[in-house]
């Protein structure tokens, strides 16, 4: 059996992708930051220490939850910034239960996408669980302003976390999202069918 794990630098797409991929091959997809803003909106945080605490947890119930699936055979789609902290994590599910990992890594120029990572963060519709730092509960009507990140940080983070170079055991799909309108979806999407017949079969 498979899974598909999408993967990428910040800004890149990857819950876009991700969705894209669970409509099309109607399969179930666990998003890391989806479960983060559950448990911010519902625990939230009030330091640092506890934001990190906040985002270890969605990473426990994310990877409970492909446990569960594993368990009963099921193919499924986990959207997730790994890195290379998380690698042996995934390789113990996926050694323990017999499956293979189809993994779609989304990158491209870095100045373009740090662009629009920035723009992002200063979005009011971008949820406050992602950018809210050392503040929270934030006073009523007055929301905390995003730590701005230096380009150099960001390029430094994606290098030395592994942010587009991770992979886990099976077949690597590296997709440039420099450009949305050059994305070419509907291969992607034939390239992984091919993939899942052929673990299907394992």
């Amino acid at each position: 059996m498979y899974c598909i794990l999408v993967t990428g630098i910040p800004a890149s797409g990857k819950s876009t992708m991700a969705e894209f991929l669970a409509e099309r091959l109607r399969l179930p997809m666990l998003s890391k930051d989806k479960i983060k803003e559950i448990l911010f909106d519902d625990v939230g945080f009030a330091s640092r220490s506890e934001k990190v605490a906040l985002g270890i947890s969605a990473m426990n119930i994310l990877y409970y939850t492909a446990r569960q699936l594993m368990k009963c055979g099921r193919p499924f789609i986990l959207e997730n910034n790994f890195e290379n902290i998380s690698r042996e994590g995934i390789l113990f599910l996926l050694q323990k239960y017999s499956y293979h990992a189809v993994t779609v890594v989304l990158t491209g120029n870095y100045e373009i996408i740090y662009q629009r990572f920035l723009a992002r963060n200063e979005s009011p519709d971008r949820h406050r669980g992602h950018v809210v730092n050392d503040c929270y509960p934030e006073k009523e009507g007055k929301s905390c302003p995003a730590p701005v990140l230096s380009y150099e940080n960001f390029c430094d983070g994606i290098r030395e976390r592994g942010m587009d170079s991770f992979c886990a055991d099976g077949p690597r799909i590296v997709v440039d999202t420099t450009d949305f309108s050059l994305v070419d979806r509907e291969a992607i999407l034939e390239e992984i069918i091919e993939y899942g017949k052929e673990f299907s079969h394992d």
